[in-house]
């Protein structure tokens, strides 16, 4: 697998050909803390090589990139982004993020927005709304406090950093072999997925001998006047029970140009757990955004997300398509699988008349 030497330390990357050509767009995909390019890879690159030339990469520290003493500023993994697509000659590119992988690219959008098409933004919080946790709340807290108790994590889910201090927890446990509940599993499930045990033994090491904890914990540098800057086509996807949440609200009043997305009764790993919906989410977004400009709903005044696939009424729940209305289903859970088989059997059939 290739590597390159940008800003002092040893990238991991991958590109994958497009199936539309050498002259395709390109799409360069950033994973969160605790994974590796292999969160995007198995399921969502190979799609997205349908329509563009994608690249994915390790962050400094994780995967097969270099662990370094320290730079683990989002800012100076921005300037690690800039460096490997300078040497891939990507002059510009859609990105698509998932959580501190978001915040990494806002920082790389800021610094060069000239540089990006396009961004998807999955469930990334910045530092800026962090602190307005403890006025606003976040609803799903007190089950999930319920969760951690059970399994003997003592973590306050209000506090600003919960997410990085939980898998810090969840990897310990992994290594030391403890049993994991079903339930705590869905919510942190790169760290006890299929190579779980290998990168928990890397994350621990990675707060461990270096700085990378400080620097993570640290101000992420984006302020939401910097963030208003940012004129280039937007989808930002929060899962409704995930503490990102709050920064979602209050993006809808930063970027009144961009689609904001809820994923329902979603955690902060639904890219994991539920990838055909945000397959098709983002390729809506594509077609929206690069055919008729940033999608946006006529008449609005206030901002929003939309959540229209799925709908509860009083027999039961429903997911629309664009060939109309299915159910009513028992559970939310069972609509979502029959929206995801109605997705795979789409795509078939337009692979079989191809």
């Amino acid at each position: 697998m290739p590597a390159v030497e940008v800003n002092g330390t040893k990238i991991n990357y991958l590109q994958l050909d497009s199936d539309a050509g050498p002259d395709a767009e390109h799409l360069v995909m950033v994973h969160g803390l605790a994974t590796n390019m292999a969160f995007w890879y198995i399921r969502h690159a190979p799609e997205f090589a349908k329509r563009y030339k994608v690249t994915l990469f390790d962050l400094r520290g994780h995967g097969r990139s270099r662990v370094t003493e320290n730079g683990y500023t989002p800012a100076n993994m921005a300037t690690d982004m800039l460096g490997l697509l300078d040497h891939l000659e990507i002059p510009k590119a859609h990105v698509i993020a998932h959580s501190f992988g978001g915040v990494v690219a806002l920082n790389f959008a800021c610094s060069a927005p000239e540089r990006v098409e396009s961004l998807m933004l999955i469930d990334s919080h910045i530092s800026a709304i962090r602190k307005l946790e403890k006025v606003e709340g976040w609803d799903y807290g007190d089950k999930l406090q319920v969760l951690l108790h059970d399994q003997g994590i003592d973590i306050n889910v209000r506090e600003p950093y919960f997410g990085y201090r939980l898998l810090a927890e969840v990897a310990l446990l992994q290594e030391q072999k403890v049993d994991i509940s079903p339930e705590l599993k869905e919510i942190v499930t790169p760290i006890v997925g299929n190579y779980g045990n290998r990168t928990a033994k890397l994350w621990l090491k990675l707060l461990n001998t270096t700085a990378a904890e400080k620097e993570l914990m640290g101000d992420d540098g984006l302020a939401l006047d910097m963030l208003k800057q940012l004129k280039f086509p937007i989808l930002a996807v929060y899962g409704e029970y995930s503490q990102s949440m709050l920064t979602g609200r209050h993006l809808l009043e930063v970027w009144p140009h961009a689609d904001f997305r809820k994923m329902l009764r979603a955690g902060h790993f639904f890219p994991t757990t539920r990838p055909e919906e945000l397959i098709s989410t983002c390729e809506q977004f594509w077609h929206g955004a690069m055919v008729s400009g940033v999608s946006t709903r006529d008449g609005d005044k206030k901002r929003h997300f939309r959540s229209e696939r799925f709908s509860q009424r009083d027999d039961g729940w429903y997911f629309s398509t664009r060939d109309g209305e299915e159910g009513p289903f028992e559970t939310v859970e069972e609509a979502q699988d029959m929206l995801s088989f109605y997705i795979t059997q789409a795509k078939d059939s337009k692979v079989a008349q191809a």
